[in-house]
């Protein structure tokens, strides 16, 4: 037997911060050695961080990224450590890992297939490296290897697939199977988006299979640069088997899996293939000799390192819980703010947010504890000796109250606010909306009324909100953060400057219909380990409304627009599916047959009238967080023109489907 321990670790790194990049991984590398481990992967691009943007045009951001690969160089003595970092040569711009063997740099393997859809713009700054190919590169007079590279490290052959690499017909791995590899690594950095972890763990398992190699996936954990949600899965699998599996959405800084894997065994389930055709004459620039024994390993092999949440369930509800607390943990503490602010009107969208403020802190405390949780943020000379001290000396909620408000929102608010241990304010705003509209009547001559100017009488209210939930803000160091959904993202149904002030929209990525499923989740049974919040059933027996008109018009959101599920379904057919109105029409018509195809037509024209109609509106939204594939943001995932021709003529020939 030939026995090595292999390790995947998952880093928090952040764009251009070179002392906490580089302290993370140092904490790993230091780690990755006292568990006995002889090869580690880090995750891609993790010296700069992946999100850098246009800084990667930078020359100083490449020269630091070479100096911090010095730095960390010596302290992989009787180690192989793999590292990102992009690099320049020939001219132009390649995301590598290098591989740093025993104190000693040894090549850089480049990554082949970009990443350039979605939220990813990979190709905007790199090249993507042609396969097959070798090159050499100076670095401070040695020379290196650079390229589609194996290291044979002590007779055991290493090769890389850099992240988008695996997910393509005509991977790296296949190739560096033929050409022997004993171990793939997987330097990833693969944002979070719901089901994604399973089809994670197929890749990496059916690849161990199918290239009879052991395969080791790294991967960015946290809300790396403030969009993108990273959920840290690690994975180590072996000739069709999981071996090891780190846990998701940790508030660790870093995290290791690490398993022992047997190469002597992996090396015979691929002779005995009889599909596997080895590539016999090898071009021998591909194969870097590195003169060095791996360390052997102790024969006990690691166990499945799972989080307890995800051994039982993988729900939705708890992904997305774990996923936003996560990123707004790291929002605050990277923007070294001092807590949050919500404008808390009673109803579902800024109860989902407060909620997912104060989970935010217990499923962090419960991890970390609390004195480490705190201790990371603008807030860590504060005591706070409980948990829902933390909620409030973090969480200032305010309710602000028209004379179109009720009672009934006004105590929902308020008994959501105590559960959860906010600090909640009550604000009557009646006077200054009275004040603005008076000043227009005098300006324009008339009286403002309902009959005329709706729109306007119900955008005041909520715009009036907009300055005291701002200077809480202020007052705190806080962030305000915004309420809006992405179902009324889509339609524009939000009052710029109202509803939408905050730095950043933690919901704006989630669709109204899931929000409230995942409210009554959270009244019944809530996050794993943390529990319900019972009281939320003050606000889930509610009719979402804006409250806006009088209380007399029974105003509800759903009848201002549509159900619900089915906005969610043309928006899907329409803007997820790139589908005409009519294509949109008959697809709605077959899967909600309890409306008339009357109704079906004026609720699918409806919704791409107001689609066009405010792309400026989703162009201004605060950045929201990336959670599942159906993003509308137009800055990484769903682009559209702010001025266009709004469907008229598809909208005209719109007719109900025979």
């Amino acid at each position: 037997m030939k026995l090595i321990r292999v390790a995947a670790a998952a880093l928090n790194q952040t764009p251009l911060d070179w002392d906490n990049n580089t302290s993370n991984i140092r904490a790993v590398i230091h780690t990755a050695r006292l568990r006995g481990v002889s090869v580690l992967c880090l995750p891609e691009l993790s010296i700069t961080g992946y999100g850098c943007e246009d800084a990667f045009f930078s020359h100083a951001v490449q020269q630091s990224a070479l100096d911090v690969l010095q730095e960390i160089a010596p302290l992989t003595t009787g180690l192989a450590v793999a590292v990102g970092l992009p690099l320049l040569h020939a001219g132009a711009l390649y995301n590598t890992s290098a591989l740093l063997v025993d104190g000693q740099l040894k090549g850089f393997a480049a990554k082949q297939r970009l990443a350039g859809d979605g939220l990813h713009y990979e190709p905007r700054w790199f090249k993507a490296w042609p396969a097959d190919t070798v090159a050499s590169i100076a670095i401070d007079g040695e020379k290196y290897a650079i390229g589609d590279l194996l290291f044979d490290v002590g007779g055991i052959r290493i090769g890389f697939e850099i992240c988008e690499d695996a997910w393509v017909a005509e991977r790296p791995a296949k190739d560096h199977a033929k050409l022997a590899a004993d171990i793939i690594l997987n330097p990833s950095a693969s944002h979070f988006a719901f089901d994604k972890a399973a089809v994670r763990q197929r890749l990496v398992i059916e690849a161990s299979r199918a290239f009879g190699v052991t395969y080791v996936y790294s991967n960015l954990i946290g809300n790396e640069a403030g969009r993108i949600i990273y959920d840290g899965q690690t994975l180590i699998g072996t000739h069709g088997e999981l071996v090891a599996r780190g846990s998701r959405f940790s508030f660790q800084p870093v995290t290791v899996c690490d398993a022992v894997v047997d190469i002597d065994a992996t090396r015979m389930r691929r002779v005995q293939s009889s599909s596997y055709e080895p590539q016999i004459d090898v071009d021998q620039n591909r194969v870097v000799d590195v003169s060095y024994t791996l360390e052997a390993a102790d024969p006990e092999a690691a166990n499945l390192d799972s989080n307890t949440w995800e051994q039982s369930n993988c729900l939705q509800e708890e992904e997305f819980t774990r996923a936003i607390a996560l990123g707004l943990y790291d929002y605050l503490r990277k923007s070294h703010s001092n807590g949050f602010v919500v404008s808390l009107s009673g109803g579902a969208d800024s109860a989902a947010v407060t909620c997912l403020v104060a989970l935010m802190v217990k499923i962090g405390c419960e991890e970390v504890g609390i004195g480490a949780f705190a201790g990371n943020t603008a807030l860590s000379n504060q005591n706070a000796p409980t948990q829902e001290a933390l909620v409030h000396q973090w969480l200032t909620t305010v309710y602000q109250a028209t004379k179109n408000s009720s009672k009934t929102t006004k105590n929902a608010a308020r008994i959501l606010a105590e559960a959860v241990s906010a600090h909640h304010y009550e604000l009557d705003v009646e006077d200054i909306t009275e004040s603005y509209t008076k000043k227009i009547e005098e300006a324009l001559s008339r009286e403002l009324t309902w009959e005329q100017d709706d729109i306007t009488l119900q955008n005041i209210q909520a715009r009036v909100r907009g300055p005291g939930a701002w200077m809480l803000a202020n007052i705190n160091n806080a962030l305000l953060l915004a309420t809006s959904n992405r179902s009324e993202a889509a339609v524009g149904y939000a009052t710029m400057d109202g509803d939408t002030c905050g730095g950043i929209s933690p919901i704006a990525g989630i669709d109204k219909a899931f929000l409230r499923k995942w409210l009554q989740w959270v009244e019944r049974e809530g996050p794993q380990g943390i529990g319900p919040i019972p009281e939320l059933a003050a606000v889930n027996q509610l009719q979402p409304t804006a409250e806006l008109r009088p209380q007399e018009a029974g105003q509800i959101d759903e009848e201002d627009l549509m159900p619900y599920e089915l906005l969610d379904a043309i928006e899907h057919q329409a803007i997820g599916e790139k589908r005409s109105p009519q294509e949109v029409l008959t697809a709605v018509s077959a899967e909600f047959d309890q409306y008339t195809s009357e109704q079906l037509v004026v609720w699918v024209r409806r919704f791409f009238q107001l689609w066009s109609r405010n792309q400026w509106k989703r162009e201004r939204y605060a950045p929201s967080f990336h959670v599942d594939d159906k993003n509308l943001d137009p800055k990484t995932w769903c682009r559209f023109p702010i001025l266009s021709g709004g469907f008229q003529r598809e909208l005209a020939n719109l007719e109900s489907p025979k």
